[in-house]
């Protein structure tokens, strides 16, 4: 259980990567074995098919420090991902899942 207040989580600086990735499995599992070897936490994930199903679209929310940039170069390295976006906190694909959940 995350240990925040909600005015402490509000208060962390926020950012929304979006990946478009190939989909088969074990790429979500690629992605986030990245952020888990080096220790930095993902607060929300979200993914989808696009089109035939060939590729998908991964949303990470981060908190956003001193080792996202360097996070952002690691994941475009990564074989199955074809891009990365950054988008600010307030990208409406969070935004509305937290619309939905209050």
């Amino acid at each position: 259980m995350n240990a925040l207040t909600r005015n402490e989580r509000e208060a962390v600086a926020r950012t929304v990567l979006e990946l478009a990735v190939n989909n088969h499995p074990g790429v979500m599992s690629h992605v986030v074995g990245l952020f888990s070897r080096r220790a930095y936490n993902v607060e929300g994930i979200l993914v989808m098919p696009v089109g035939d199903g060939a590729t998908s679209r991964i949303w990470l929310q981060v908190n956003e420090d001193e080792r996202l940039d360097q996070m952002v170069k690691q994941i475009e390295k990564l074989e199955d991902v074809l891009t990365v976006r950054r988008h600010g906190a307030e990208h409406e694909v969070f935004v509305r899942l937290e619309e939905f959940f209050r």
